[in-house]
């Protein structure tokens, strides 16, 4: 029978050089890491690259992680971070190449059905409408509602009581209501 190591043996041993540790942990939680990704940044090139900064930042701090919280938590956390500077990254590339051809795909108003609406599946509409709330919020629907975390975990992973958790989803579930309701509503 073949002894699966745990987060922790891996981490004491990848902080003690041992490469073969840390690609296992990575190994390990690279579907996690780009599933929390993927979900603040919706279909995005920028995801690999994200992902790829997250492990290379969960490297650089080994020897900072105190094993307080579970390495899922940890790298949960340095992934959102990841992505909400990639976020910021995002505005600002966009505020200083803005040009006159640049087409920007924009929601349909409910109630109202063209082709453009028949070209987007319903992942797509989502993530549209993802990308339309706040940072802060879509934070935690990718931690409750895509990773299914618990509102401690989420609250745990962000830094932040669990009520602002709590509320915080229940203005993004409300935000995404407004905006998929009547567009999902039409498909049916």
């Amino acid at each position: 029978m073949t002894h699966i190591p745990s987060d922790d043996t891996l981490i004491d041993r990848a902080r003690r050089g041992d490469q073969n540790a840390f690609r296992e942990l990575l190994e390990r939680h690279q579907q996690m890491v780009a599933r929390t990704v993927a979900g603040m940044l919706g279909a995005s090139a920028d995801v690999d690259d994200v992902v790829q900064e997250v492990f290379i930042r969960f490297y650089k701090t080994l020897d900072r992680f105190r094993g307080d919280a579970a390495c899922t938590t940890y790298l949960t956390r340095i992934a959102i971070n990841a992505s909400l500077d990639a976020l910021r990254r995002r505005k600002r590339m966009r505020l200083r190449f803005v040009s006159r051809d640049d087409e920007t795909v924009t929601l349909p108003e409910p109630g109202f059905h063209d082709a453009e609406t028949d070209r987007f599946d319903r992942t797509e509409l989502i993530n549209l409408a993802m990308n339309k709330l706040k940072p802060h919020h879509r934070a935690v629907v990718v931690l409750r509602l895509v990773d299914g975390y618990s509102t401690a975990e989420a609250a745990e992973i962000l830094g932040i009581p669990q009520g602002t958790v709590l509320s915080r989803l229940s203005r993004a579930t409300a935000r995404l209501r407004d905006i998929l309701g009547p567009i999902l509503a039409e498909g049916d």
